[in-house]
């Protein structure tokens, strides 16, 4: 895969990114909204596939990408094709930070040190060329504004935003009430991504650790966020376990 364009865990952390504070916004659902932005970015390059709520790989070689890959070879030894739900809700140790760091390699960021309380080393992110996020934030804005259907890349990356609660920050307020529901509805445009939206989303209201009961008729599963009446949470935490991460305030 070549570097000529942004990765959608790229995209998602960049959008997540307050150009005021130096943090991301909603940290611990972005961490399951990175873990999907992988699945749907390995799934634009040919190297997996949904087999219906499950992920297979169907090419394992090598995208390029170091991150990348090294989910890719972790789907890869499951040896058949894992839910998506669990895979988004497994440990996540650090993946804010691997690619915050990222991104300051690639001279997207610049890491600033700081203390909190005085004390507390913090380390925050600033953009080091705004162009690029106002490109990424002006894709979802004609997506919302147009009403034409988005590219998949784009599609999915809406959906993603949804799924992690960026909404409110990219359209904060009453007056960004409308562009959160047609947010929300662009989720429809590219079944993978609104495969691995559902699944972030699910992740984060502890569903997921069984097949989901009361199903629709000809087997589709219920709706966006749905659960079987009484049917309990079962083995999915509500955010997975988070190791500490490197730089204090990469949130």
């Amino acid at each position: 895969m070549g570097r000529s364009r942004r990765t959608l865990p790229e995209e998602l952390l960049m959008l997540a990114l307050d150009p005021a504070t130096g943090t991301t916004a909603q940290p611990q659902s972005l961490d399951l909204g990175l873990a999907g932005a992988q699945l749907v970015e390995l799934a634009l390059a040919g190297r997996i596939a949904p087999d219906g709520d499950r992920i297979a790989v169907v090419v394992p070689r090598p995208t390029g990408d170091p991150t990348l890959d090294c989910a890719l070879e972790l789907l890869r030894r499951r040896g058949a094709p894992v839910r998506a739900v669990h895979w988004i809700g497994g440990p996540r140790l650090g993946l804010r930070q691997t690619y915050l760091s990222h991104l300051e390699r690639c001279g997207m960021v610049a890491a600033v040190p700081g203390q909190m309380c005085g004390v507390l080393p913090t380390t925050r992110y600033q953009a080091t060329d705004t162009t690029i996020s106002r490109e990424i934030r002006g894709r979802l804005d004609s997506a919302i504004r147009t009403g034409v259907p988005p590219d998949p890349r784009t599609a999915a990356l809406a959906a993603l935003a949804h799924a992690v609660g960026l909404g409110k920050h990219l359209y904060p307020g009453n007056e960004g009430r409308s562009s959160r529901s047609r947010l929300r509805d662009l989720i429809r445009h590219d079944p993978m991504g609104g495969l691995v939206a559902h699944a972030v989303m699910d992740v984060q209201n502890g569903v997921g650790a069984q097949p989901r009961r009361g199903q629709a008729p000809g087997g589709r599963p219920p709706g966006p966020g749905a659960r079987a009446a009484g049917e309990p949470a079962r083995g999915v935490p509500m955010q997975p376990h988070h190791g500490t991460m490197a730089r204090a305030a990469a949130h």
